[in-house]
């Protein structure tokens, strides 16, 4: 009995597909040849003719019945040879059954369905409790190219009206399933289409297009429609007057934001703690913490209580602003009242420890974040990593990397763009190409800032035909090169001396509508500048103001760095008093430019006027300052005059608390036209006092006595400077205050009269005062007894 019902119904199979294949082969002309399916009507396709054909079987019936039974094998062997007309009437016929009709649309696959038949279908399955089946139809309808936005919305719209429904729900959610795919334009064509339709989307929907156009940035877009929906009279909620709030706040109109709280309760709204949240994170993001701490104040008195995001965004405000103890104080009180602070809150604090360069507290975060369960995040080890580079501490970076690997987290293009910037900041090109190769391996796309890590190392290495053929490659990929990429490669020939080549690139970036900054051209004065080519530098001045670029300090110190290089101070003043009228004040820079043009003019004089200056402003001079100094000073005509000096400002290079002995020097010595010797004396001092430095304790840094010098030739100081130089490099200096002592025992015994005791000039003193070598023996360095022990190994007196 079993076999023989098994035989009936694979027979009533196979007549049934029979039946099936012989119309959709075109058996019968009234299906296949009087009207194409694709053009026919909707009459005309529910005519009688197609309900009844080959006058005992019905086509549709039997497609329906094969729908309704599952038998997805049989319409899967059959679905190349279903026509539009056909699937559109069984679709009719299951409208009652949204989810069956979405299971046979998904068997069928896309390709089967014209626009029509798609959009009945969606239309039918929008009938489901859940809307996300349709959404995502819908979705794959807009982003498959089945047809135009206007397209698909008057087919859903014959659709409906088809089925007689009166809901207009599948409309509201094509709207949705644009915002979805961030397509705001496609979104609002739908909005006003509806409009025309004498259709009203649902405030719900509403929201979210205004959501999209705020996250899209398009606040007057956002205006527009907000008016609109005024207009119609659809009723806002508390959702759309938060959206509102934040657009007001992402345009900086943050009294506006607050004073819409007002607006909102006196249309019957309580604000909630959202509302409240928007405006504290739109203040603290501009900066204005005192009006978030106000704005958490009202709240607090309102009787709505702070959350984690209040919270969160107080503490990113402090940290931004570099208030660090505040932060980490806020935090505190976040967490004794039992709030639970999130990775983003903890990596907030993380990321201000570490750009102060407090990477031990940022580390403390990190391990506290690991013992209340809170899963640190790829950002989490990004912002640590980045640090660790920053400090040049490649290793720790290294093994945070791996220990990101053991926690089941995998590197990110930020992480891997952190890793080759680091090394290619380090200069080491091959762990930067193959951190790349691996990138592409693992499937992660490159970006700008990845080639443009690259293009810097190679600039860095001379290898600038290397660095023009990443360029092209990436030319010809989807990355398009931006103005920092454009601004390294520039760099990069112009610090190789390929102006030329830098010079067509700045072409380049106009013809790809590219517009150059401040950095293109400084990076472009500075090549010309490094070449003695300061007028066509100073020519490129000219074109940035010409272009709408403004110059900044940079530009302008360029320029008097370029001219002073030449000694043409004239010109470089003129350009600094140019800066001055453009509102830039000078900077360290700008003074050291301009003292080491006049030193090298032998104008020591006017450095030093220069100098005093430049102190009276509230700048520091830096080493660069006090060498060009010197050296101007010993061009100078009163070097005589000028030696206490000298010795003061050498002394001043390295601090308070290192002491320069007056310079005693026979009648009998000659000094015109020997300030060589007296700068290699500088340099002596220099090694000295940098070996003091790092090898002995404070204290004892106020004894470095150098004295008797010029009782030869000056000879004698071309030859100390070798001295210490060659003693520095291979480490014979000795290393402790004993055996600096015990090595110049002989030199302390010359003077166990402490009145021969040699004068010595302290930065703070104005007169010079004795030494009392009995009660503070100091480090006395004797240039006669280095000379003598180290002549032999010198070949004698070169």
């Amino acid at each position: 009995m079993r076999i023989y019902r098994v035989f009936n119904l694979l027979t009533f199979k196979q007549r049934r597909f029979s039946n099936l294949f012989a119309i959709t082969q075109g058996k019968f002309s009234s299906f296949t040849s009087s009207i194409s399916p694709s053009e026919a009507p909707p009459e005309t396709l529910d005519s009688p003719s197609i309900h009844t054909l080959n006058n005992e079987i019905n086509t549709e019936d039997l497609l329906v019945k094969a729908i309704l039974d599952s038998d997805w094998q049989l319409i899967k062997q059959i679905s190349s040879n279903l026509t539009p007309a056909l699937i559109h009437n069984v679709l009719s016929k299951l409208c009652e059954t949204p989810d069956i009709v979405l299971e046979f649309i998904e068997k069928l696959g896309f390709q089967c369905l014209d626009v029509r038949c798609l959009c009945l279908a969606i239309v039918i399955v929008s009938r489901l409790q859940s809307p996300k089946p349709a959404l995502q139809l819908l979705k794959r309808a807009i982003g498959g190219g089945v047809s135009t936005n206007t397209d698909i919305f008057d087919k859903l719209v014959l659709a409906r009206e088809h089925l007689n429904l009166s809901s207009s729900a599948v409309l509201d959610l094509l709207i949705r399933a644009c915002c979805e795919a961030k397509n705001a334009d496609q979104a609002l064509e739908c909005f006003y289409l509806m409009k025309d339709q004498g259709l009203l989307p649902k405030i719900e929907t509403c929201n979210e297009l205004l959501g999209l156009l705020l996250k899209l940035n398009r606040s007057e877009t956002a205006w527009v429609l907000y008016a609109e929906m005024f207009r119609l009279r659809i009723n806002s909620t508390v959702v759309t007057f938060n959206i509102m709030i934040n657009v007001l706040c992402k345009e900086g109109k943050l009294k506006k934001a607050k004073a819409f709280i007002g607006y909102m309760e006196g249309l019957g709204f309580k604000p909630t703690v959202v509302t409240y949240n928007t405006i504290i994170h739109g203040y603290c993001s501009k900066g204005k913490l005192e009006g978030a701490q106000e704005i958490f104040d009202a709240m607090k008195g309102k009787g709505i209580k702070p959350d984690s995001y209040t919270y969160g965004s107080l503490i990113n405000g402090l940290c931004k602003e570099r208030r660090l103890e505040e932060a980490s104080a806020l935090f505190g009180k976040m967490t004794e009242i039992k709030l639970v602070p999130t990775a983003v809150t903890y990596n907030t604090l993380i990321d201000g420890y570490c750009n102060k360069g407090n990477l031990g507290t940022a580390f403390s975060y990190r391990d506290e974040m690991v013992r209340k369960g809170i899963k640190p995040t790829v950002s989490t080890y990004n912002l640590l990593v980045h640090a660790l580079f920053m400090e040049g501490r490649t290793a720790e970076a290294d093994d945070l990397i791996k220990e990101m690997g053991g926690r089941g987290m995998a590197p990110d293009a930020i992480t891997y763009n952190i890793l080759i910037n680091g090394y290619c900041k380090e200069g080491n090109a091959k762990k930067a190409f193959d951190l790349h190769a691996e990138m592409l391996s693992k499937g992660i796309r490159p970006t700008a800032v990845t080639y443009t890590s690259l293009i810097y190392v190679l600039g860095k290495r001379n290898r600038m035909k290397e660095a023009d053929n990443l360029f092209e490659q990436i030319v010809g990929k989807e990355v398009s090169p931006d103005l920092i990429m454009f601004n390294a490669l520039i760099d990069g020939h112009c610090f190789n001396g390929n102006l030329d080549r830098a010079f067509t690139l700045l072409k380049v970036m106009d013809g790809r509508k590219v517009a150059p900054d401040e950095v293109t051209y400084n990076t472009l004065m500075q090549g010309l500048c490094r070449e003695g080519k300061v007028e066509e530098a100073r020519g490129l001045l000219d074109e940035m103001k010409r272009r709408g670029i403004k110059p900044d300090h940079i530009s302008y110190n360029t320029l008097i760095s370029g001219y002073s290089r030449k000694g043409d101070m004239k010109d470089a003043f003129k350009v600094r008093d140019e800066m001055l009228n453009r509102g830039f004040n000078p900077t360290l820079l700008t003074y050291n430019a301009l003292i080491q043009g006049l030193c090298k003019n032998k104008e020591g004089d006017h450095a030093e006027e220069l100098l005093k200056e430049m102190v009276s402003k509230g700048f520091t001079p830096d080493d660069s300052t006090y060498f060009s100094l010197i050296e101007g000073l010993g061009k100078g005509e009163n070097l005589v005059e000028n030696i206490g000096l000298i010795g003061i400002l050498a002394a001043s290079v390295f601090g308070q608390e290192l002491f320069l002995l007056h310079f005693h020097f026979a009648d009998h010595v000659e000094l015109e036209g020997h300030y060589h010797w007296l700068l290699q004396l500088m340099v002596f001092v220099s090694l000295v006092a940098a070996v003091a430095a790092t090898s002995f304790p404070s204290s004892f840094l106020a004894s470095l006595v150098l004295f008797n010098i010029g009782c030869g030739s000056s000879s004698i100081f071309f030859i100390t400077s070798r001295i210490l130089i060659v003693d520095l490099f291979n480490s014979k200096i000795p290393t402790s205050t004993a055996s600096m002592k015990l090595a110049l025992k002989p030199s302390l015994s010359a003077y166990s009269d402490p009145s021969t005791a040699p004068l010595i000039f302290a930065p703070c003193q104005t007169s010079p005062t004795r030494w009392d070598l009995e009660k503070d023996p100091p480090m006395v360095v004797d240039i006669r007894i280095l000379v003598d022990a180290y002549e032999e190994d010198l070949g004698g007196d070169n």
